[in-house]
């Protein structure tokens, strides 16, 4: 989705900060969804799903879930899937996009607050991605990306915190808990209720650590 922007960002970034391993599995979360929402899922994901395991927590049972669904899941269902839900005649049953879900309008000035935060990081959208940045992939991807350190220094807890209220927490659970209950969901419908708890954890995290 996102590449780094050859003007501000060195291409082979290192930095020598740790990364607790909470925080690797934060991102990896975060990617996970990314990479889930950004396209129909191949073969080889779809294995990857089926093969996920969790705990008894809310999040834990939703991932278990998930793995179920993905076993008996096949490319090309999911691909018709994929269409229904996010592309149809026109549009798609849902519009994963902060402006649309913020203020009832595609490409509003979430997307514009987006950009100029993405420009200030050194990150840009790859020239082979057509779809604005404030989409739900793209937004996933970033804050895996912030967490580690992918494109600059792994972003601290304030960085996280701020980057998450502005752009993600105001509307990414509702629009997880729409995908958890939309009509042509069958494999994303467990996608959706992995993502909302996710994303009910993440809030719940950054307020207290912000308290």
């Amino acid at each position: 989705m996102m590449e780094e922007d050859e003007m501000t960002a060195a291409p082979d970034f290192q930095h020598d900060t740790p990364i607790a391993e909470e925080d690797r599995l934060r991102a990896d979360l975060y990617n996970f969804l990314g990479v889930l929402l950004a396209g129909p899922a191949d073969e080889l994901l779809i294995a990857q799903c089926a093969g996920l395991s969790g705990d008894d927590s809310a999040l834990g049972q939703s991932i278990q879930t998930l793995a179920k669904v993905a076993k008996v899941t096949k490319p090309k269902a999911l691909e018709s899937e994929y269409n229904r839900l996010f592309i149809g005649l026109g549009r798609g049953e849902l519009l994963p996009y902060a402006s649309y879900y913020l203020t009832g309008f595609l490409n509003e000035k979430p997307l514009a607050v987006l950009r100029q935060d993405m420009m200030a990081r050194g990150l840009a959208r790859s020239p082979n991605v057509f779809e604005p940045e404030d989409n739900i992939a793209s937004l996933m991807e970033m804050m895996g990306a912030m967490i580690v350190g992918r494109f600059a220094a792994p972003a601290d807890l304030a960085t996280q915190r701020e980057f998450f209220n502005r752009h993600i927490g105001p509307w990414a659970a509702h629009f997880f808990s729409d995908l958890e209950a939309a009509k042509n969901a069958v494999f994303f419908s467990p996608v959706g209720t992995v993502g909302r708890a996710f994303m009910e954890i993440e809030q719940e995290a950054f307020r207290l650590g912000g308290d």
